[in-house]
């Protein structure tokens, strides 16, 4: 058998096929997830990527060799497993995807029981031993798991319509662009019970992908959406990566609006939302100046977390938050399961437009203005470890404040930034914000850029 262990990354699985991800492989992570995790039914489901049918039968003859029944629902987001095994209370759920990553990419996400991630302290490493090892646990030959097929799709757009009042909305225009992804399929349920005018564009799914990579966070990836909303003078474009667990929006201008500016509006719907009062709203370390502002207004109270779903929804259950946000355009909800999802964000958001007689430009200026931000920045570093404590090093002298929850975190008076690793990639990646002053933010933003550049 062809077996790399490259593929084994900190939140998920994911790699090139054949080469790092094929159907041995997969079989054996089945294999092994049975071992770790002792699942009894569990559900699988893949997404738009041509290789993802042949791994999933592969991965269920795994599970079903260990004697684990399985539940498939096809083609699906990674945010419909999540639904799937909460809703249907199961012991565990796989989804067959490399999310934004190139076609040639295939991998997985695993949860167990309640949704819960498996990831990094969480199984994953285990699996991975498992199979390196190959040590699982013997069962008795003649107890094979079952298979069987099943459709969410009604019950999911019912959980999804439970987080918009439809005797609240008004007709909209929506670009939406699932960049040949598989949100497509979502909107289409919803489309019958909205009073949305939907302009659909790179509908079609296909594992091809023939418009690009669905990676709305590539600026390059922007333009097609951009040029849709003002085309059809629609309210807002929506755009999503291929998994649909995370979504993108512009405003009606065709502006992208950076994900960090989302949480806070975000953060404040739910606040007023919800009849509890000193609810928690959990967001990452990047950015959160504009966060912060807009909680420090009401009974709510912040709490910051290590970036990352896995530690995001840890913390969130740890603290039952009513909503978690981070600036990559992630968006977790206690009502649905502490997870992430892709649909309840522009489903609330046209909820906001429906209610204010402004347009999305103008209910997000204010806080643009307030908090100006760089929007994350990407850099190779050989040594990342090094660089961080060169930052360090030059800062020190100056910061009123250091923070380590994730890299490096530096508050100044009237500007701040953080510097961290990627978990997913070899990068570095920066963040600055500051206190409603654009130029200091570009010569700050520039400086710690030449300073990672010139070391």
């Amino acid at each position: 058998m062809n077996i790399s262990l490259t593929c084994f990354k900190t939140y998920d699985i994911r790699g090139t096929y054949p080469d790092e991800i094929n159907e041995d492989l997969a079989y054996l992570i089945g294999r092994a997830y049975a071992s770790i995790l002792n699942p009894r039914k569990v559900v699988l489901g893949h997404d738009i990527r041509l290789s993802g049918p042949s791994l999933l039968e592969a991965l269920a003859r795994g599970l079903m060799d260990s004697g684990v029944d399985i539940i498939s629902i096809g083609e699906c987001g990674t945010e419909e497993i999540y639904f799937a095994v909460s809703h249907w209370h199961l012991d565990g759920g796989i989804c067959i995807t490399a999310s934004h990553n190139p076609a040639s990419y295939n991998g997985m996400k695993l949860v167990k029981e309640n949704s819960k991630p498996v990831g990094q302290g969480t199984g994953l490493e285990e699996i991975r031993e498992a199979i390196k090892h190959n040590q699982f646990t013997v069962v008795d030959s003649n107890r094979k798991g079952s298979f069987s097929t099943a459709s969410i799709t009604k019950e999911y757009r019912q959980k999804l319509l439970s987080f918009t009042d439809l005797n609240r909305l008004r007709p909209l225009t929506l670009v939406v662009n699932p960049g040949n992804g598989g949100a497509g399929r979502i909107i289409d349920s919803l489309e019958e019970k909205l009073p949305y005018t939907f302009i659909k564009l790179h509908y079609q799914s296909d594992g091809r992908f023939p418009n690009g990579v669905p990676n709305p966070m590539l600026p390059e990836n922007r333009q097609a959406t951009a040029d849709a909303v003002i085309d059809n003078q629609a309210d807002m474009g929506i755009a999503w990566d291929g998994d649909f667990d995370r979504c993108f929006f512009f405003d009606e201008k065709g502006n992208f609006v950076e994900g960090y500016y989302l949480v806070g509006l975000l953060a404040e719907h739910f606040i007023q939302q919800s009849k509890d009062t000193g609810q928690s709203i959990v967001h990452d370390p990047r950015l959160y100046w504009n966060t912060l502002a807009i909680i420090d207004g009401s009974e709510a109270r912040a709490i910051k977390s290590k970036t990352g779903h896995a530690f995001i929804k840890e913390t969130m259950r740890l603290e039952n938050a009513v909503y978690g946000g981070e600036m990559s355009a992630h968006h977790y909800f206690r009502d649905f399961y502490y997870c992430d999802n892709g649909n309840i964000p522009w489903l609330v958001l046209a909820e906001i437009l429906a209610q204010s007689d402004k347009p999305l430009s103008h209910l997000l200026a204010d806080r643009i203005c307030k908090f100006p931000c760089s929007g994350e920045i990407n850099l190779q570093v050989d040594d990342p470890k090094s660089a961080l404590a060169m930052l360090k090093k030059h800062y020190i002298g100056k910061a009123v404040a250091c923070d380590y929850t994730d890299g490096l975190s530096m508050e100044f008076a009237n500007w701040r930034f953080n510097v961290r690793s990627s978990n997913t990639e070899p990068l570095i990646r920066v963040n600055v914000e500051s206190r409603q002053d654009k130029q200091l933010l570009q010569r700050q933003t520039q400086a710690i850029l030449s300073l990672l550049n010139n070391r």
